[in-house]
This record gives structure tokens, sequence and C-alpha cells, in this order.
């Protein structure tokens, strides 16, 4: 770590049984969590969204996460343990379509409400389809008088394709190189996993109001709803989250219309309620029609046919694919808060997504 600073590392263990653990931890000169305390391990996992190894999360002394790319940082510059914040990782020059040729993200955000940040690349079929698509949105939402700026994030593997292809983008927008690191700083701090990705921000606050955009341009190309805050209860059909987050899902694509809207009207505060209160993240869902995601999950979750009274479970795939389903005979307000009151408390039936 260097500098000085006091710190201890503590060894996970994803080996297949105790003689691996022992011959591996023998190598090492920390500590490490018991093989045997299997469910520690897994709530760690968990926690800190470890869906690959080898992984390094860095805390501080108080067990807050400083970090979750440790291994990225160890890498790259082992005294960089502290990840930028929004500012800074968008400190200096940006490059812009303009005379001048740049400006500062002091500027941009002077001029801005809400701040896109389009993670994308001249290499990729999906990207190129969907920057057209980005660019006919952002001209309809500015010319209604809405102040957004796009910072173009670059994955290009040469200067040449990255100003072919900011050259087709908008006279409005601004640009990072792929060669800089500030671009890499935003795809870890907003988590990108693939491009093109779209992340909307609060010009002033740093907000993150969307992390994931990209459906919100396809699903309204006019900008009616921008800055396309999610919903507090999305649409099981494009399910954002699901598996990253534990996910309260009611299945109502068999009933009618006026049940879904009834169900909407006390389903959304209890969601808004939950978000708001930022304890263990959760993402709430409704299934409205048999597209996209639904049927999938009633055949991983063994549901069965959809029924014109609605059903309730609790995806928790982050939990290696576990699920609870309720047996109450009927769907109200008070029986989603009592399902989710005993989720947290951990006294529901786990059950296992079928592979």
């Amino acid at each position: 770590m260097g500098n000085g600073e006091d710190f201890e590392i503590v060894f996970v263990s994803s080996d297949k049984n105790e003689s691996s653990f022992q011959d591996y931890f023998g190598e090492m000169p920390w500590l490490a969590l018991p093989f045997a305390d299997r469910d520690a391990k897994a709530q760690l996992s968990k926690k800190f969204k470890v869906s690959g190894i080898p992984a390094l999360i860095i805390l501080d002394e108080a067990g807050e996460l400083i970090n979750k790319e440790g291994r990225s940082v160890v890498m790259r510059d082992p005294s960089e343990w502290k990840p930028p914040t929004l500012w800074e990782a968008l400190s200096g020059d940006l490059i812009a379509k303009s005379e001048i040729g740049k400006a500062t993200v002091d500027e941009v955000r002077a001029q801005s409400d809400v701040i896109a940040l389009y993670f994308s690349a001249h290499w990729c079929p999906p990207c190129r389809g969907f920057t057209p698509e980005l660019s006919a949105t952002y001209e309809k939402v500015v010319a209604a008088g809405k102040r957004l700026s796009v910072v173009f994030c670059s994955s290009d593997r040469s200067e040449s394709q990255f100003k072919e292809y900011f050259d087709e983008m908008p006279g409005g927008w601004y640009g990072i190189d792929g060669d800089d690191k500030r671009k890499e700083q935003l795809s870890t701090l907003f988590e990108v996993q693939g491009i093109p990705s779209l992340v909307v921000i609060d010009a002033k606050t740093g907000e993150t109001i969307n992390g994931d955009a990209r459906g919100f341009v396809g699903s309204d190309p006019d900008g009616a709803s921008f800055p396309w805050r999610p919903p507090a209860v999305a649409d099981l059909s494009s399910p954002d989250g699901i598996n990253e987050t534990p996910s309260l899902c009611i299945m109502a694509e068999g009933c009618t219309a006026e049940q879904r809207e009834a169900m909407m009207a006390w389903f959304t505060p209890i969601a808004k309620e939950a978000i708001s209160k930022e304890e263990e993240a959760m993402v709430f869902f409704m299934a409205n029609t048999s597209e996209g995601a639904t049927p999938q999950v009633r055949k991983l979750t063994k549901l069965g046919d959809a029924k014109p009274e609605p059903q309730l479970l609790l995806l928790d795939i982050p939990d290696n694919g576990g699920y609870y389903t309720c047996g109450a005979a009927e769907i109200t307000e008070a029986t989603v808060a009592d399902f989710l009151n005993a989720f947290k408390a951990g006294t529901l039936e786990r059950k296992q997504l079928d592979k």
C-alpha cells in the first residue's frame, strides 16, 4: 500500500474444499476467513457484488467501502487506493467540437442541468447503431429547451478512430479520448460493464439520475420523460438490475388492466419508501405482459402459467440464485409488507433457481 499506512489483508476463499484452502493459504502472509464459514463468505460476496475472482475489496477502518476495484488499483497505481469523485474524474479539459476545441467540466456544468456520459466506440456495431438514435433524441431534447450536455467517453483503439467517430456526433457534444485515464475512472465509478452505455447525472449535484439510461432512448425517442429517472416499479419485461440486486416482483400478466392499475397505486409507494431508506438495495418489478424476461422468471421459479390473480416472489440472484415465493391467498399491500419484513428477518424459506 505504501506511504506507511497500517492495513490488513483477509483472504476469502472460493476453494472447493478445506485441503485446497489450506494449500493456497499456506502461500500467503496474511489473515483468512475460516474456510468452514461459508455463510460469511456468501454474505461478503453478495454485499460487495463479487461476480468473479480474483477480486480485491478495499475498506476503511470502520468497514466502509473505499474501492471495489482494488485489483486494478494494484496493477495500475497502488498509491491511488481511493477512487476519484465524479468531478475529479471529469476535471481538466474536455474535447469540444468548436473553434476553441476544448472546455472545462466547470464550463460544461455551468451551461447544463443534466450531463449524459456516453460510453461507446467506433469498432462496436451496437454502438454505431445506437449513436444516431441518441443524437436524434439529443437534438429534440435541446430543441425543447432542456439544458443537456453529452460527454462521449471513448473506448476507441486509436486516435484516428476516435476522431472519425466523434466527427459523426452532434456539434454540442464533448469527448474524452480512450487513452485518457479519466475514461477508465468513469467506467469504474459507474460500473460500466459493456458498451454502448449511457449514464445521466445532475450537472449541479453530481447525483446519478439514471445509471443505465440507454433503454429510455429507445422507448422515449422524443425525450418526453427526460431526464429519464427510473420508475420506482419497473416492468419485468426489461429487468435492469435483477442480476445484481434482490428484486421483489408482482407477477400480474394474467390480471386485468384495472387490477394492475389498482396494485400499482399501492405498490409504488412501498417501493419508493424502501428505496428512500437506502438500506440494503432492492429493485421492484411488476410483470404486465408475457414479454421479455417474464416467461424465463416463471420457468426458473416453477411458478407455472400466468393466473387471473397476481403472484408474489422475491428473486435474490446475487445469493447464488436464491428466490422466495409468497403463499398468501391474496396479494395486498399488507401481504407485500409482511413478505418484505420476513425476507429482511431471514424467516422465509429459500429456494434455488433452476439452471
